[in-house]
């Protein structure tokens, strides 16, 4: 009886970590270049048994993890956790530092322990005049230089090749690079990704805009949706734990304590 207790608190735990994803997707729902994170969940013993033969472990083993507690095998865990990387809704904001990317694999590379990889393109100047992210992180030209722009030009241009011009002169290259694989990005904080260079390629023709800022591609109806659903889960399962500790073990205890030696 108890490890139905085990389940529904299994299941809890899942669900929490599920609503931490959907809040941190609701808190940035107006950041830009911010990509929608989601989550699969699968039940264990379907994972378990598809896995089992692969993992480097001698037969008997295997054979012994046939018989693992079958109340136990249904509880549903996180699979996998993954980022939609679709391209959001493009804002005029006539600021010539603020650059949008027209592909969605496309990202800017900026210097933050190493090289990262951004779409968030509200740049600002700082006070050297390098072109730097809202966090103050620099951003890298095609030769992996930061940029920095005269503070006294009186117009910056970027043309849809990521070329910066000031008055008219041209300063550098934005560089931006291309991902084949989205998969083997690892998010760092909300708008950030570690990547391997060896599967970037710079690519710069056609593939930034001037003056558009990419919002962030979360949808907060459908994710206020699934917060209600999760919620609900939650409290569901909650019941659940409460009906097993208190209704299920005070019937088996009162019933246990009338049984005749």
């Amino acid at each position: 009886m108890i490890n139905g207790f085990y389940d529904a608190a299994g299941g809890m735990v899942t669900q929490f970590n599920r609503l931490n994803v959907i809040s941190n997707n609701l808190a940035n729902v107006n950041t830009p270049g911010f990509k929608q994170d989601d989550v699969i969940i699968g039940e264990y013993e379907r994972i378990f048994s598809t896995k089992r033969d692969i993992l480097p472990l001698q037969n008997n083993t295997k054979e012994a993890a046939k018989f693992l507690n079958r109340n136990l095998n249904k509880v549903p865990i996180i699979v996998e956790e993954y980022t939609n990387y679709s391209i959001g809704n493009l804002q005029k904001t006539s600021n010539p530092l603020d650059i949008a990317l027209k592909q969605k694999n496309s990202f800017f590379v900026i210097e933050f322990n190493g090289q990262k990889l951004t779409r968030a393109g509200n740049f600002s100047l700082d006070a050297n005049g390098y072109l730097v992210t809202k966090d103050g992180y620099k951003v890298l030209d095609t030769n992996n230089n930061p940029i920095q722009i005269p503070l006294n030009a009186t117009k910056i241009v970027i043309d849809n090749d990521a070329n910066i011009y000031a008055d008219n002169e041209k300063i550098a290259t934005l560089k931006i690079v291309s991902i084949d694989n989205l998969n083997t990005l690892q998010k760092v904080g909300n708008t950030m990704w570690k990547f391997n260079p060896n599967r970037a390629k710079i690519t710069t023709k056609n593939t930034t805009l001037q003056g558009f800022l990419e919002k962030s591609n979360v949808n907060p109806i459908k994710e206020m949706t699934q917060l209600i659903q999760t919620n609900r889960l939650v409290e569901e399962y909650q019941k659940v734990m409460t009906t097993f500790m208190d209704d299920l073990n005070k019937d088996a205890i009162e019933k246990l304590a009338n049984v005749r030696a």
